[in-house]
């Protein structure tokens, strides 16, 4: 499944609304239509608003159509709409001058803004590609939201990949959202990909990731020296039917087994880039897993979202209730928790669903 998150369009930006387009249309038929039916009350000066209207909607040459019809309908009497004269019609000829300048300086500005759009979009999904619907032997199925409008990326993050020592997957909370974070978003997420590579053991990883933290915030050119993260990190051995978890300060795993959900138990360790942890590697849980089992990783901007009422969004609780969705778990959460917190919540979401596909 791919990733959940904004749709690319929202980005690069959209055309008009329909009703946009249609509305100077209809409101020039109208007005010509009111005044056939009432002769004594003068409305032909009402269409000089026209031009400027359509120049929200249509590019240059569309405005200049409706200013150039709008001149026509006032400077024919023998229309019977209008009986503009002198610098009556000047100024209709003015205004629609100026709406088609507008136009044009509008399709320009709107052309601008897409092509940055697009580049950026482009670097967001460089950073943080969606996850694939298998790694190896283990199924993926994530789903991100930043909470600046507009992003793909923010501050969460999340990835899994497949190495000489098996899957490995990576669910983190940067200090910070939006775009601010996602410098450190990105710095995680280079280190996560070489350690699955270079890294023997699963604390080892981590212990790469809290040093390219502590590297980062020692850096002059960082401006918030005060660089950390939560994170977890999962390890899939190859032809063995457990897991392998290390956490650095993050909320807890969920194991969904059946209609049962619980807790992963695993000592957390301190959380990325505080440099606590020193020489010793923090420590490593292993854990069975039966056919069928689902791993449940998220952030905590689920478990601390709350509603109206100021209760905390109750995962753990909804998860076996939303696991029999017919369109997926994790897309199930998220509409429950936008419907709690009745939009959405005001922080990051990232929600990693992972499961091994059988006996190894």
């Amino acid at each position: 499944m791919k990733r959940g998150r904004e749709e690319p369009g929202r980005l690069r930006g959209e055309p008009p609304p329909r009703w946009a387009r249609i509305a100077p249309a209809v409101a020039l038929v109208a007005l010509v239509l009111a005044q056939a039916l009432t002769p004594d009350v003068e409305l032909g000066f009402f269409l000089a608003g026209l031009p400027p209207v359509a120049a929200f909607a249509y590019g240059a040459g569309g405005t200049a159509v409706f200013a150039a019809v709008v001149l026509l309908l006032l400077g024919l009497p023998t229309l019977g709409v209008g009986h503009a004269r002198g610098t009556d019609l000047a100024t209709v000829a003015a205004v629609g001058l100026l709406s088609v300048v507008i136009a044009w300086v509008r399709q320009r500005r709107d052309a601008q803004l897409v092509s940055v759009r697009t580049v950026a979009e482009a670097a967001q999904l460089a950073v943080l590609p969606p996850v694939p619907e298998r790694v190896g032997a283990v199924r993926c199925s994530g789903l991100y939201r930043a909470a600046q409008r507009g992003t793909l990326v923010g501050g969460d993050l999340y990835d899994v990949r497949a190495g000489p020592h098996g899957v490995r997957a990576l669910v983190g909370d940067v200090q910070g959202h939006g775009l601010a974070a996602v410098g450190t978003v990105a710095a995680l997420l280079g280190a996560f990909r070489e350690g699955v590579i270079d890294d023997a053991g699963l604390a080892a990883v981590a212990g790469r990731l809290d040093r390219r933290l502590v590297a980062d915030a020692r850096a002059a050119s960082v401006e918030h020296p005060e660089l950390f993260a939560t994170a977890v990190l999962l390890e899939f051995p190859p032809g063995l039917d457990l897991v392998r978890i290390v956490s650095c300060g993050h909320p807890p795993a969920l194991r969904l087994r059946g209609a049962v959900v619980e807790e992963l138990a695993v000592e957390p360790g301190p959380p990325l880039g505080l440099g606590l942890a020193g020489p010793a590697l923090p420590a490593v849980a292993e854990l069975p897993l039966q056919p069928g089992d689902q791993l449940l990783l998220h952030t905590d901007g689920v478990t601390e979202a709350r509603d109206a009422a100021g209760h905390f969004y109750p995962l753990a609780a909804r998860v076996p209730v939303l696991a029999r969705d017919p369109g997926g778990l994790v897309r199930a959460v998220w509409r429950d928790l936008a419907a709690f917190t009745d939009g959405g919540p005001r922080d990051d979401v990232a929600l990693l669903l992972l499961s091994l596909d059988g006996p190894g």
